[in-house]
C-alpha cells in the first residue's frame, strides 16, 4: 500500500482525555477515533490489527476443533431472562423495544445465543464433545468509560463455548481452550500469568483469568514470591494470621465518647488495630448482611457475597439501617445484640481472644470479647488479601501487583443447561443436561495491553504478528528517480512474498516520515537514500536504536531473516 493514496491522520500533541499509554498512541497514530463516551470507530491502521487479533484467535479455535458461527447482536429479553442475566448486570444491559413494544437486549455476552443453539440442535450424546465459537462486538452500558478500548461500552470479544456429556469432558474442553489462549498470548507478544478468579457474576464452580502485568490494570492480583501460584484480589484466600491463646477475660463495657474509627480506638486504648474487630452493614437486596474483620484489615465484597449465595444489588447500608440495626450511630456497631437477617464473622476475628468491638450504643465499646462466649456467627474467609499474607499452596509471602484482564474462562457445568433446558440424550437413553464451558478472550483489550507493554516515547512497538504492517520502504527523496525506482522494486519483490509492506512515497521531509512511522510502529523499515550509489541501503528495527547499512541485493535476505527468527512464514 502507497501512503499517498491512505488515509493517515497522526496527532502531534497528547490528547488531554487520554490517561493511559495504549489510549495516547492509539489517537495519536490515528488507530481510533472517539464518536462518543466509550464509543471509538477504528481507522484503518487500527482496524488492520483488530484483524491481525481476531486472525491469531480463529487459527487457535479451529487447533482444537472449535466452530465458528456469529449470533445476534439483538436478543429477546425473554431469553436473558430465562438465566437471569438482565437482572445480574442490571442497569449496566443496554435495552430497547422494537416497534411493537417487545423488549431486546444488545449482548453483553452471549452464553443464551450458545445455549439455544445446543436446545435445538444437540440431541445425542454421539454429536459431543462440541464446541462453537464466534468474534463478535459486546455491548455494555458502563458507568465510567476509560482508557480508552481498555473500558468501553462496545467492545469486540472471541466467545465460545463448549458441549460436554460430563464434567470430565469438560475438564479436558477447558485444558484445551488455556491453552489455545496462551499460544494466542504468546503469539501476541504478551507475557501472561493464569490466575484464579471469582465465578459469582457468570456462574459456575472454576474459572481462572489471564493477567498482564500493568501499572494502568484495573485489576489487583495476589502473587506467591516463590510458588506459581495467583489469584484475583477478588477471590484470593490468604492463610488466616496465628494467634496466641489466652484465657477469657470478663465482659466489659467502656465509655469511648466521639471515638468512632478503628486509629481512634487504638490511641484511646493505647493498642493496635489488631485488637479491635470492626462491624460492616450491608445492604444485600432485601437482607441486611453484618460483616466482622479484624480492624487492620480490608473487606473483600466478593467473599461475602458469594458467602450470601449472590445479590442483585450490594451496598453498604445507609444510616437509617444502621441505627435500626445497631440501636447507635454510625461508629458503634458491634456483633452483641445487633439485629441483622445474617452475621458474618471473619476467621481471624473467630481466633481472636479478649478484643474490642462496638458496643450498638451510641459512646460505647466492649472490651474482652471472645466468639462463641460473647456471640456466634457463620464463620469464614471475608477479609481480602493482603501484601506479605502467606501462601495459601506454599506457606511463603504473598505480593501484590495491578495487571489488565484479557480473557476469562468459565467451567459452568449444567447451569444454564437446567435453566434453559438444553439436554442430550445419553448412551442409557435417559435425558441429562449438557455439561458446559464458556470462554472470553479480549480482542481490543489485547490491542491495547499489547501497546501498554511495547512502546517508548517516540510511539508503538508493534510485534511482527500483529502489526498493521510489517515492513515499510521510504525512498528519502521522492523527486530522485534512482531512489524512486529502486524503492518500488524493493517494494514490489516484498508484495510478491506476501509480505504486507507500506511505501511512504509522501511529498514531506524525511524526519516527518520517520517521526509517523515510528509512532504507527510499523517493525522494519528500509530507507533508500544517497547510499544507493554505494549499493548500499539502510535497515531498521523499530525495536532497535541503531541502522544497519545493507547492500540492496541482499535486503530481502535480510527481511526474511526477521520473518524466520519471530516464527512467522512467508
Amino acid at each position: 500500500m502507497k501512503l499517498s493514496k491512505m488515509l493517515i491522520s497522526t496527532l502531534r500533541e497528547v490528547p488531554a482525555e487520554a490517561e493511559i499509554w495504549s489510549h495516547k498512541l492509539m489517537l495519536r497514530a490515528g488507530m481510533i477515533r472517539k464518536t462518543g463516551s466509550g464509543l471509538y470507530t477504528y481507522m484503518p491502521f487500527g482496524i488492520k490489527v483488530i484483524r491481525k487479533i481476531e486472525d491469531i484467535v480463529r487459527c487457535e479455535m479451529e487447533d482444537i476443533d472449535a466452530q465458528e458461527f456469529l449470533a445476534s447482536n439483538l436478543l429477546p429479553s425473554e431469553t436473558l431472562s430465562e438465566s437471569n442475566k438482565c437482572d445480574v448486570l442490571g442497569v449496566e444491559m443496554f435495552r430497547l423495544k422494537d416497534r411493537s413494544g417487545n423488549e431486546f437486549c444488545l449482548a453483553a455476552k452471549h452464553e443464551e445465543a450458545f445455549t439455544d443453539i445446543a436446545i435445538n440442535e444437540i440431541k445425542s450424546y454421539k454429536q459431543l464433545p462440541l464446541n462453537l465459537y464466534q468474534v463478535q462486538n459486546n455491548y455494555r452500558d458502563e458507568k465510567s468509560p476509560k482508557f480508552g478500548v481498555m473500558r468501553s461500552r462496545e467492545f469486540i470479544m472471541g466467545e465460545a463455548c463448549s458441549f460436554d456429556a460430563s464434567s470430565e469432558g469438560l475438564d479436558i474442553s477447558y485444558n484445551k481452550m488455556q491453552d489455545a489462549y496462551n499460544n494466542v498470548f504468546r503469539r501476541c507478544a504478551l507475557e501472561c500469568k493464569a490466575v484464579e478468579a471469582d465465578s459469582v457474576a457468570i456462574g459456575g464452580t472454576n474459572s481462572v483469568e489471564f493477567m498482564v502485568k500493568s501499572e494502568v490494570g484495573e485489576d489487583e492480583v495476589i502473587f506467591c514470591s516463590s510458588c506459581s501460584y495467583a489469584a484475583n484480589m477478588e477471590n484470593a484466600p490468604s492463610n488466616p494470621e496465628p494467634t496466641q491463646k489466652e484465657e477469657f477475660k470478663e465482659l466489659k463495657k467502656t465509655l469511648t465518647p466521639n471515638v468512632k474509627t478503628i486509629d481512634d480506638l487504638a490511641v484511646f486504648f493505647n493498642t493496635t488495630n489488631k485488637k479491635f474487630a470492626k462491624t460492616l452493614i450491608y445492604k444485600a437486596d432485601d437482607k441486611v448482611v453484618a460483616v466482622m474483620v479484624r480492624g487492620d484489615r480490608q473487606l473483600n465484597e466478593s467473599k461475602v457475597i458469594n458467602a450470601i449465595g449472590g445479590a442483585m444489588k450490594f451496598e453498604l447500608a445507609d444510616i437509617e439501617t444502621v441505627m435500626k440495626s445497631t440501636s447507635a450511630e454510625v461508629g458503634f456497631a458491634g456483633p452483641i445484640g445487633i439485629v441483622s437477617d445474617v452475621l458474618l464473622v471473619d476467621e481471624e476475628v473467630a481466633n481472636m481472644y479478649n478484643f474490642m468491638v462496638g458496643a450498638n450504643d451510641t459512646g460505647y465499646h466492649y472490651e474482652n470479647v471472645n466468639y462463641g462466649k460473647d456471640f456466634k456467627g457463620q464463620v469464614g474467609d471475608y477479609r481480602k488479601a493482603a501484601e506479605g499474607d502467606k501462601c495459601s499452596k506454599c506457606g511463603l509471602q504473598l505480593t501484590i501487583g495491578r495487571s489488565i484482564e484479557v480473557a476469562h474462562i468459565f467451567k459452568l457445568g449444567t447451569k444454564y443447561s437446567k435453566t434453559m433446558g438444553a439436554t442430550f440424550m445419553g448412551q442409557d437413553g435417559k435425558n441429562q443436561p449438557l455439561v458446559l464451558g464458556w470462554y472470553g478472550i479480549g480482542i481490543n483489550r489485547i490491542m491495547a495491553a499489547v501497546i501498554e507493554k511495547h512502546h517508548d516515547e517516540n510511539g508503538i512497538i508493534w510485534p511482527m504478528a500483529v502489526a498493521p504492517y510489517q515492513i515499510v520502504v521510504v525512498p528519502v527523496s521522492i523527486k530522485d528517480e534512482e531512489q524512486m525506482r529502486i524503492a518500488e522494486k524493493i517494494y514490489n519483490d516484498l508484495k510478491q512474498l506476501g509480505i504486507e509492506v507500506l511505501m511512504d512515497d509522501r511529498n514531506e521531509r524525511v524526519g516527518v516520515k520517520f517521526k509517523d512511522l515510528d509512532l504507527i510502529g510499523i517493525p522494519m523499515r528500509i530507507t533508500v537514500g544517497k547510499k544507493i550509489s554505494e549499493g548500499n541501503i539502510e535497515f531498521k528495527l523499530r525495536c532497535a536504536g541503531e541502522n544497519e547499512i545493507v547492500e540492496i541485493c541482499s535486503v530481502i535476505e535480510r527481511v526474511k531473516e526477521e520473518f524466520i527468527s519471530n516464527n512467522i512464514k512467508l
